[in-house]
């Protein structure tokens, strides 16, 4: 009877040592969940701030190139509708018209270009994502494991 009442006080701290366990287990799933959620979320925030930096170089680099065209096509415009205006200097054209005319096609080449650069910039904004790809498959596959986990 003695050896009965030892194996079953034996078996009560054994209970009670694994209840201890599943609270701290628990526990400690949480804890280790709230590290998880915190690491990702640590992602997302230099995710965003490399993409917002890239937007915000290539719209500063749209803006250097926008002033560029404009002072280019102020610039050469005079020059070259003056070299313009030269060559209609034989035809029965005023002097204004000629001038007119030199800065009209001078105004259009230099549109096309300023055009081309704002274009090929849009091209290259428009080929970012706004989801942080890394963080997106992170998630992916922490939603996958804890599926497997639970």
């Amino acid at each position: 009877m003695a050896t009965s009442m030892a194996a079953t006080s034996a078996r009560v701290p054994a209970t009670q040592n694994e209840n201890e366990n599943l609270p701290g287990l628990i526990g400690r799933l949480g804890d280790d969940v709230m590290q998880l959620v915190d690491t990702k979320i640590t992602l997302l925030k230099v995710e965003l701030k490399e993409e917002a930096n890239t937007f915000i170089n290539s719209a500063v680099m749209i803006a250097v190139g926008g002033i560029i065209a404009t002072i280019g096509f102020a610039l050469v415009n005079v020059a070259i509708a003056l070299a313009v205006a030269t060559l209609f200097a034989n035809t029965s054209l005023s002097q204004p018209a000629q001038y007119a005319l030199g800065f009209v096609l001078t105004g259009v080449v230099y549109l096309i270009l300023g055009g081309i650069v704002v274009l090929a910039m849009k091209s290259r904004l428009s080929k970012q994502t706004l989801v942080p790809p890394r963080t997106a498959e992170e998630i992916r596959k922490d939603a996958q494991w804890l599926k497997k986990e639970l």
